[in-house]
């Protein structure tokens, strides 16, 4: 497996380069703390999330099981982006093809005793357009294959919401106290329609900063569309828990900032500050 991309390398094996940084994203976790927990090293995280390098399929699998994620979507999309970036998906349809324009002995009209154009087929004429409809249909699903493929991966949630929210949504793993210092995706805490925001206001920077509650977790976090290197975003409550989280790197900022979670059992003072790496603290209180 080479460090550059291959001239082969298309929008699926992109796809998965993004799918596999979203869920970087939901983990929480720095290039380097991903690296930790994983056999491969942060240069190899780099390479495979940026589409450099296509993930061996253990990685990919190693970073479902770190985001809690059911490895079945991801390692079918691993599947057709491995045949696209080897070049094996654009070197079987040419044969194919081929043997589709080659004309077999049955469509020879003086092999079925027919003396003009204008007779019915014979059997075995019909054979041989049936044949050759079938080359051409899966000369057709050569190409087309990946893109449906990935289209019913996408869109399985649609197609059965009751077995998609059952496998990708784990239940939340903690309840108040016990959140204390966990990220909320890591615990299945960030769930739509469980989720209050008890603040929301604009940094002077213009970046969007929340205070989140989990109503079924009982926990609550702070976070912020966009930041920089050296940023740093803290949320407390007085006399509780104080959690922060800072940008270390290039790979954080390209995702938002989200602090671990604390108990959300008593909101009152509860408040949020961010402190850019070139600028004054700025804190809010719900």
């Amino acid at each position: 497996m080479t460090d550059t991309a291959p001239s082969a390398a298309g929008p699926l094996c992109a796809r998965l380069a993004g799918e596999l940084r979203d869920l970087r994203t939901r983990t929480g976790l720095s290039m380097v703390a991903l690296a930790e927990r994983t056999a491969y090293s942060k240069s190899s995280w780099e390479r495979y999330l940026n589409g450099r390098q296509l993930a061996p399929r253990q990685a990919v699998e190693a970073l479902c099981t770190v985001a809690r994620e059911p490895s079945g979507r991801l390692v079918a999309l691993w599947e057709l982006a491995d045949l696209e970036w080897s070049g094996r998906a654009n070197t079987t349809a040419p044969p194919m093809a081929r043997a589709a324009a080659t004309p077999s002995p049955d469509d020879r009209p003086g092999d079925h005793g027919t003396s003009t154009g204008h007779t019915a087929p014979g059997r075995g004429h019909i054979r041989s357009i049936r044949r050759h409809q079938g080359v051409l249909v899966a000369t057709c699903a050569v190409g087309l294959t990946a893109a449906i493929a990935v289209t019913a991966l996408l869109h399985t949630a649609t197609e059965n919401p009751t077995k998609t929210a059952s496998s990708a949504r784990p239940a939340p793993g903690c309840h108040a106290q016990t959140c204390t210092g966990h990220k909320p995706t890591a615990k299945g805490c960030a769930m739509p329609r469980q989720e209050e925001i008890l603040r929301e206001q604009k940094l002077s920077t213009g970046t969007p900063l929340e205070v989140v509650y989990s109503k079924q977790c009982r926990a609550a976090w702070a976070l912020v569309g966009t930041a920089q290197v050296g940023d740093v975003l803290s949320v407390s409550t007085p006399g509780g828990a104080s959690e922060h989280v800072k940008v270390t790197d290039k790979y954080d900022a390209e995702s938002p900032l989200v602090t671990p979670m604390i108990d959300g059992s008593g909101l009152t003072g509860l408040r949020a500050c961010f402190t850019p790496a070139d600028g004054h603290k700025q804190c809010f209180q719900t």
